[in-house]
């Protein structure tokens, strides 16, 4: 027995298969006679202290029950347990008879193992998960059926190859260069994107996010890099269409213009969801009409609003904006409109009935090799709207049920947009029409002053500017503007307007109209069942007269007033009127401001919204910059100013008033102060009859001698000094009888036994109109006679 001690270090002559496995080896009686290192490593016993020992005294006897898969359960040599398998051979010696060699395995280790090479097995065989096992020079020596289903190339063809040179089509100089840098740095790199066309789907590209780590042995040699490939194109085209209704979602319905608004949508599905897109619409979505529900008729017309193509060698759709866009009643867009549901249509035929039968279409379809196709109805309460066409016909593969989800949604969220488009346009089309009709179309002719206007309407319907002839050849020039939205707005201007008229009819001062107007716009409020929404409240209003006669103008503004004066010699000049407060705002009296205006200034009135792009005195200066330049004649520089200053698609209205004075000539003007004596009668009716002479108006003397001479009457007996007498020939012959009397006269029917009192219902029988003006002291009786053709 303790001969055998020296052959403990037979270990070291083991050989190299069993040098990593845990081994001894006992003789006929049990004693222990070779111990390897692994035995030692595993168990803890150096040889020289156990060889020669009972092998029993490993052993743990009482443990039998809690070996579970384990052979024997060893001592180690701290005491602890070890469970182990065991394999036992018979040995022969030539010295000794028999001897047994016994190796173990431990149990933990074996299961690991066990485990391992069923990992291994599993990755290489059944996972889900492509692998591929590249070496150091990134020659690939092993995948999976998994990567093999994915590349399309057979293991016997790729073993040995590049990725380069294996899958050039799946992003394989991207993915060399990731692997290259994994090999140098030792850094994995996790989830890059790689693309391709697998051979099981060669009709769509696939996206698979890959990862990469270095592989290593237990002493830290590099072996090659692993590339971890997951199929995540599902959740790729998922991500897709969010981000594609994330993006409708902000960019569709931006404005409500209806052709804008097909424009959004054709540019989020162009080339997010199709290669080309159409959107045609019923012609009364365009004119801001209702459209009917249930189906469209037959006989409705289609007129393309928007199309878009990635094609840039020729116009995006064979039907131009606005064009009517006609379709056989087989098309899958006749259908849609008629039963309102979506059409998939995944493969077209160029053969079939309606793309044979829809020439245009058709011809367009067969040069771009049109593929696939969807039409979606434009739906809003079961209303179409119109369709949405969209085509494709790049290698991106045919449409699919989910792209007809996500077109219907996307459809969906345009029809909306569309529908509240058409809803402003009817609505803005119903207040230009309201304020077009209350708004004057033809300027009235006056030799005081040669006039034009220009309106820019935005849909508000509250601007507007006039100009009222008044007697003794004057003129009135308006500007206004009412707060405010939409046709309420438009009527308030209407009574506005209508207002101004009334007053300036009875021929009051400047600040009286704006007086009686704020009373007016007063009574509105109170009236108004929602004052914060149609109120007239803050309306702004420029009222001035120009009197050629005297070449001075007088004016009163409610709020900032709109005015700037161009001299004759090109001086540009606003002048500082006395302006009170918006019309219904608490605030001063207003008071009316006198002007010196020239023979051929230029007036010229605007509402705030010419300015509405300016901040500060930014706009005034501008203004003046435009009014300096070379004269025009009054409409070319309304045109001027409003294409200028006012911005596109503006959203408040604007409104401009050009007025180039001319004095009166004094040939046609005659004044005579009469004395306050019933004489005086007589010779005014023969100084009216000699001027009329002068003025070959032979036909106008009868009448205008009675005017004169009832007028005249009526001043020297009821009225007080000085009586004046004026005659002015301008498109009427206008008859002025001044007096410093405040007393208004009175018409009355006089009885059939009454002597006077006949004298105004003469007047106002033998006149055109007549009127009362009162000035700083006393008045004016008028009236106008229209002049035969002669005169």
């Amino acid at each position: 027995m303790t001969g055998s001690t020296g052959s403990g270090h037979r270990a070291a002559g083991t050989s190299p298969g069993e040098a990593g496995r845990a081994s001894f080896v006992v003789d006929d009686e049990g004693i222990l006679v070779t111990w390897s290192p692994a035995a030692e490593c595993l168990l803890g016993y150096p040889a020289h202290q156990i060889l020669g020992r009972p092998v029993k005294d490993l052993m743990v006897v009482d443990a039998t029950a809690d070996r579970g898969t384990a052979d024997v359960v060893l001592r180690h040599r701290d005491g602890r347990h070890v469970d182990c398998r065991v394999r036992v051979k018979a040995e022969h010696d030539a010295e000794t008879a028999l001897r047994w060699k016994v190796e173990l395995v431990a149990g933990r280790e074996e299961e690991s193992a066990a485990v391992d090479r069923a990992i291994v097995k599993a990755l290489f065989s059944r996972s889900p998960l492509g692998l591929f096992v590249l070496d150091p020079h990134l020659r690939l020596m092993r995948y999976n059926a998994a990567a093999e289903g994915m590349q399309g190339v057979r293991v016997t063809e790729g073993i040995g190859l590049r990725p380069t040179e294996a899958w050039p089509d799946f992003s394989a100089e991207m993915a060399e260069r990731v692997m290259t840098e994994v090999l140098q740095t030792g850094q994995p790199v996790l989830s890059f994107e790689k693309r391709g066309r697998p051979p099981g789907d060669p009709d769509h590209e696939h996206v698979y996010s890959a990862s990469a780590f270095r592989l290593e042995d237990d002493d830290g040699r590099v072996l090659g890099v692993v590339d971890v490939v997951v199929d995540v194109t599902d959740r790729h085209r998922a991500r897709q269409r969010l981000a594609l209704v994330a993006e409708a979602g902000s960019r569709i319905g931006t404005t409500l213009d209806v052709l804008h608004t097909a424009g959004e949508l054709t540019e989020v599905v162009v080339p997010g969801l199709a290669d080309s897109a159409a959107v045609d619409l019923l012609e009364p979505v365009l004119a801001g009409e209702e459209v009917p529900e249930g189906p469209c008729q037959a006989d409705w017309d289609l007129r393309r609003a928007a199309s878009r193509s990635i094609r840039t060698d020729t116009t995006p759709g064979v039907y131009g904006v606005g064009e009517v866009s006609s379709c056989p009643a087989a098309a899958p867009a006749a259908q849609v409109l008629a039963d309102h549901r979506p059409r998939l249509v995944p493969v077209v035929d160029e053969d079939s009935v309606w793309v044979r039968g829809d020439v245009v279409r058709g011809r367009r379809m067969h040069e771009e090799r049109v593929k696939s196709l969807m039409v979606v109805p434009l739906l809003v309460r079961d209303r179409a709207l119109g369709i949405v066409a969209l085509h494709r016909w790049t290698d991106r593969g045919a449409f699919q049920d989910d792209d007809l989800t996500l077109a219907q949604d996307l459809a969906a969220r345009a029809a909306v947009a569309l529908d509240n488009a058409r809803r402003y346009v009817r609505e803005r089309n119903v207040v230009l029409s309201l304020q077009r009709g209350l708004l004057p179309q033809n300027l009235p002719a006056a030799e005081a002053v040669q006039v034009a206007h220009h309106w820019v309407h935005s849909g508000a319907g509250g601007d507007w500017t006039d100009v009222i002839a008044l007697p003794g050849a004057r003129v009135a020039l308006v500007a206004g503007s009412t707060p405010g939205r939409g046709v309420r707005t438009a009527a308030t201007m209407g009574r506005l307007r209508t207002a101004v008229h009334t007053l300036a009819a009875l021929d009051l001062a400047a600040d009286e109209v704006m007086a009686r107007l704020e009373d007016l716009v007063r009574r509105m409020d109170a009236e108004t069942a929602d004052p914060t929404t149609h109120s007239p409240v803050g309306a702004t209003c420029l009222y001035l007269v120009y009197d050629p006669v005297t070449c001075q103008g007088t004016a009163a503004a409610a709020g900032p007033g709109g005015l700037a004066v161009v001299d004759a010699d090109g001086t540009v000049s606003f002048p500082d009127i006395t302006a009170g407060p918006p019309l219904g705002r608490p605030g001063p009296p207003f008071a009316k401001t006198t002007l010196r205006l020239p023979d051929g200034s230029r007036l010229v009135l605007f509402t705030p919204g010419l300015l509405q792009a300016f901040t500060g005195d930014a706009g005034h200066r501008e203004l003046a910059c435009l009014l300096s330049e070379a004269h025009r004649s009054p409409q070319d520089l309304c045109l001027r100013l409003t294409e200028a200053l006012v911005p596109p698609d503006p959203p408040n209205d604007a409104a401009v008033l050009v007025a180039r004075t001319q004095s009166l000539d004094r040939g046609r003007i005659a004044t005579w102060v009469l004395p306050s004596d019933p004489a005086a009668v007589a010779t005014a009716r023969s100084l009216t009859i000699r001027q009329l002479s002068i003025w070959a108006m032979d036909d106008e003397m009868f009448s205008t001698e009675l005017i004169v001479s009832e007028l005249v009457t009526n001043a020297i007996r009821y009225a007080q000094p000085p009586v004046q007498l004026r005659l002015i020939r301008d498109r009427t012959l206008s008859v002025e009888v001044s007096d410093g009397s405040s007393a208004a006269p009175h018409l009355r029917h006089a009885r059939t036994t009454d002597e006077g009192g006949r004298g105004l219902l003469l007047v106002s029988q033998f006149a055109q109109r007549w009127g009362t003006r009162y000035e700083d002291r006393g008045k004016t009786i008028w009236a106008e006679e229209p002049l035969t053709s002669a005169a």
